[in-house]
This record gives structure tokens, sequence and C-alpha cells, in this order.
């Protein structure tokens, strides 16, 4: 997706309680919906759907933004280690040269998802009181380089470039300070960084892969600030052009415009060079092509006759476990029976996934007027992340057992050509990185879902050993997958089946979760072995 970050943007950006803006842009559940098939309460039987048609391009179009399904793929390796950085683009430029429509150009021409846009204008400082009278008589130099927080600027730029989830100030040019709110940022493999201070600090330089500066006759450019700080941002003429005569353009002349020999481009004439745009773009998509990943197929040749990990915890096979394995295993099992006794595992599974959580000694006193030591959790908070859609089913045995538990959602999904992992969309609870989360998917066969979904975890700061991976079933290559490259990820679940086929589904298994308990039927000529759920 075009991920749009620029300050300028920010008044047509719907502010989520915390929604990462991924594949289906800044559109919240609301988008979601478009890419999922409604859940029935009923047992009667639904068609199944699929989240995006071979035949079809992978946006969706409404009247006020463009939504992409093509999901990020894998941006680590085998090992859970971030193994590909953010190809990074710097475009700088005088006032009003045109950046962010060569920017937008480019994030066109390129036509891949995943794509953020960052404006250097979001990081200018909070104004002191003082500092705030000249500017509201246009005499403090917005057009200088002490103007900008350019260490803020580089962390979040850096942080960005290594898939790490940042928070981006929004900064309101009609008060001169920074709105209260900021932008929470995640998943690019391509970010376009434009400011007219890009290229103005070393720190900067060395983030950047690929650095243009688009060059526009000052006439031009002056024309376009009056027309944008009258029309966008409240200036009168008088105003505007005292700023410009007695900072924009001495600004330009001394910091801008000698950093033109440190860009590997030069766009003339802004975004109408089409002819530079293109190059630029073949450029980035060479770059992409060689840094694409192959996740599922080194995790299927990888931890083979491996004795499974410590941080493996298995229900106890009793004759209740069993008995309900049965049933649920069973292909003749009615759909109602088959969500009852899943329900039952679940809560069973999440219970025994509460014991893994830190504890304390906690002394009460008893109706009687006795002492208890009893025990109570030892944490900030308890958050529950789902991998939709078969994880979503246990999130009431989570609710049930968690008073007041928050919940967030990860889409994951195959891509049927390539038969690696992508994610979809993201929405996480604000402040979760220092919480405990509990990580559900009903079935993991490869690990390659869960080790994308804990690896969005971390990337949003959360603590390797916070995280509990929770799961009906797992293949032993699923186990082995996730705890190699995360060994401090406490793994449960109520079984362990040894074999995954060359289809990468679990064997014996238990067909496609997701079909048989929200009641969707598979294609006639496939079987539910070849349906298996896509986020395995």
């Amino acid at each position: 997706m075009s991920a749009v970050c620029s300050e300028r943007g920010a008044s047509e950006m719907e502010r989520e309680e915390k929604a990462s803006s991924l594949s289906i842009s800044a559109g919240g559940e609301g988008s979601l919906d478009r890419l999922l098939p409604a859940v029935s309460t009923g047992l009667s039987p639904r068609k199944r759907t699929t989240s995006q048609c071979k035949s079809e391009p992978p946006l969706l179009r409404t009247s006020k933004r463009t939504i992409y399904t093509a999901g990020r793929p894998p941006w680590y390796n085998e090992h859970g280690a971030q193994s590909k950085e953010a190809f990074v683009i710097g475009l700088c430029g005088g006032s009003a040269s045109g950046k962010t429509t060569v920017a937008r150009k480019i994030i066109e021409a390129l036509d891949v998802p995943w794509v953020v846009l960052l404006s250097m204008d979001s990081f200018y400082k909070v104004l002191s009181p003082e500092q705030q009278t000249l500017a509201s008589s246009n005499d403090y130099n917005f057009d200088h380089p002490d103007a900008f927080d350019l260490g803020l600027v580089t962390h979040t730029l850096h942080k960005l470039k290594l898939g790490k989830s940042v928070k981006i100030p929004v900064y309101d040019f009609t008060t001169h300070g920074r709105q209260r709110e900021w932008k929470t940022v995640y998943g690019a493999s391509v970010i376009i960084f434009e400011g007219i201070m890009s290229f103005a600090d070393k720190e900067l330089l060395q983030l950047l892969d690929m650095k243009i500066f688009v060059d526009t006759d000052s006439d031009i450019r002056l024309v376009r600030r009056l027309r944008r700080d009258i029309t966008e941002r409240g200036r009168d003429i008088e105003g505007v052009i005292k700023q410009y005569n007695k900072f924009v353009k001495p600004s330009f002349e001394q910091y801008i415009e000698p950093t033109m020999r440190l860009a590997d481009i030069v766009v003339p004439r802004g975004g109408g060079n089409m002819v530079a745009i293109d190059l630029i773009v073949q450029h980035v998509h060479s770059q992409l092509e060689e840094r694409e990943l192959s996740v599922r197929a080194a995790l299927a040749s990888a931890h083979q006759a491996q004795p499974l990990p410590q941080t493996l915890s298995v229900l106890e096979s009793t004759p209740q476990v069993r008995g309900m394995h049965t049933i649920i295993r069973n292909k003749e099992t009615s759909r109602d029976e088959f969500i009852f006794y899943s329900k039952r595992l679940m809560r069973l599974l999440i219970e025994r996934a509460l014991s893994f959580l830190p504890s304390q000694i906690h002394v009460v006193q008893t109706p009687q007027g006795e002492d208890y030591e009893g025990r109570s959790f030892h944490g900030k908070r308890i958050t529950g992340v789902s991998i939709l859609r078969a994880g979503e089913t246990m999130e009431p045995a989570l609710r049930a057992v968690c008073k007041d538990v928050r919940i967030g959602k990860i889409l994951i999904q195959t891509n049927q050509d390539t038969g690696e992992p992508e994610l979809h969309y993201l929405r996480l609870p604000k402040d979760i990185s220092k919480d405990h989360v509990i990580l559900m998917d009903c079935t993991v066969s490869t690990g390659a879902a869960a080790m994308m979904a804990v690896r969005v975890l971390l990337d949003h700061d959360v603590q390797e050993d916070k995280i509990l991976l929770v799961s009906l079933l797992m293949a032993e290559m699923g186990v082995h997958s996730v705890a190699y490259a995360f060994p401090q990820v406490k793994i449960i679940t109520t079984a362990v089946d040894k074999k995954v086929n060359d289809l990468f589904h679990i064997i014996p298994g238990i067909g496609n979760f997701g079909d048989r308990y929200f009641g969707t039927d598979a294609p006639p000529d496939w079987s539910d072995e070849e349906m298996d759920e896509p986020s395995c």
C-alpha cells in the first residue's frame, strides 16, 4: 500500500486506537470487513470466500482512498532475525519545489504495496513562547536546520528502516505546534523521506539508499508557496512574501542548494519529469527483487529429528482431552459438535497458558478474619492477539478467564503463487510493549505464520519472553521453527502431530479448522486436506 505519513496529509487519515497502517491503508476495522468473510452465528453452511482473486488487481477503490489487498512478504529469515532493511529514498529540494508530488508519482509508478511517505515537516521542533511570538509575526526561520528535531528524525527513520513500529509527531502549521496525538507507522518495504533538509545531516545521509534532488525554478516555487500558505495555512500575502525574502530564499542558497551535489539523481521540473521518475522506479524495482526472501522452504528443511524444545508445554493427554481430540478430528463430526468440543479445549488451553504468567505472593484476609497466602499476576497487563481468521475463535475463551483483556488482531495469509506467508492487516492496542501477550492461532504446521506474528510483536517492542503462543494443534516442524527462531517464546498446545505433508498440512491433522468452525465450504473438487487453513 501507499501509507502516506506526511504531516500535510494528516487531516485525511483516520485515527484509530492504534491501527498500524498496513496493506489495507488506514481504514480501520471497516476495511478489514472487505477482506474477510462475515462470521455467521448460525450453523448453516456458507460458501468459502477468499481475500483475493487472481484475475483482479490487488486493490480496492473507495470514494476516499485506494486500499491495497496485497500482503507484506517476510522481512526476516528462518532464524526470525531482520534480514532485509527497507529501501530508503531521500527527496530533497527547496520549499514548494514539488517533492511531495514527485514522491507520489514514484509511489504510483512503483505499483507495489508497503510504501511509506515520511515528511520532514512532521519533525519541526516545539517552539518556546518567545519563538511562538516570532512565528506569529513571520520572524521565525522555519527553513534553518536548527528548526528541525534532527535527532528524532534520525532515530525514527533508523527504526522504520529496521522494520520497527514508530510514532510520528503531527505538526500543526496554523498553531506552530505538535498535536497531542502522534501517528503510528509500521511495515515498509520502501520508505520515501522528503524534506528541505533531507541531505543536511551526515547521520541522515547514511540512512538513505538513494538520494534525489528536485530542482524547480525559484519563481515557480514562490508562486506555489504563496498559494499553499494562503489557502492551506491561513497566512496573508504580505507575511508570506516577507518570510520568503527574509528566510526562505537565503536558507535555500546557504543550506539546500549546495546539497544538490550529494544527489544520485537530479529531477528538473519536479513531478512532470516522467523520464526521471521511470528511471528511479526501475532502480527501486531491481533493488526489491534482490531482497526477496523464501522463508517457508527454509523452515521445511530445518530442524529435522531434533528433540522438542523445553519452551513447549503440551496439555496432559487425559482421557477427556483425548476424547475431545477424537471428536474434533473426526471428519464425520457435525459442525455444532466440532464447535462445542473445540471451545472446551480452548478453555483448557487458555487456563494452561495463564499458569506461565509471572505471579507473586498476595496475602488476603478471609471472611473468617484469617490470612490466606495466595498468588496474583505480577505484570503490567495481559493482551490477547489473534491470528485471523481461525485464531479469532479463541478470543471468547480468553475473555472468559481474563476480565477486561485487550484484544489485537493480525491477518496473515499464504500467497498462492509463492507459498510464502503475507501480512495483510494489523490492529494492536496502544502501549502494548510492556504487556504479556497471548498469541492465538488454532493450528500451526510449518510455523511460518506464527513466526511472522511474533516478528510483528517484536517490531512493536514487545519483549520476547513475554509472548505466549497458544494453539490447539501443532506440527513438530512448527514447534521447532518458532522455538529455534524465538527461544524465549513459550509455546502451549493441546497436541503435537509429527508429520507435515508436501502441501505443508498437518498429518493426521484436523482439516481446515476455519472452514469446519465457521461453516464455509471448500470447492467441491478439493479435499479438506488441500484447503488447510492458510495461516499455517
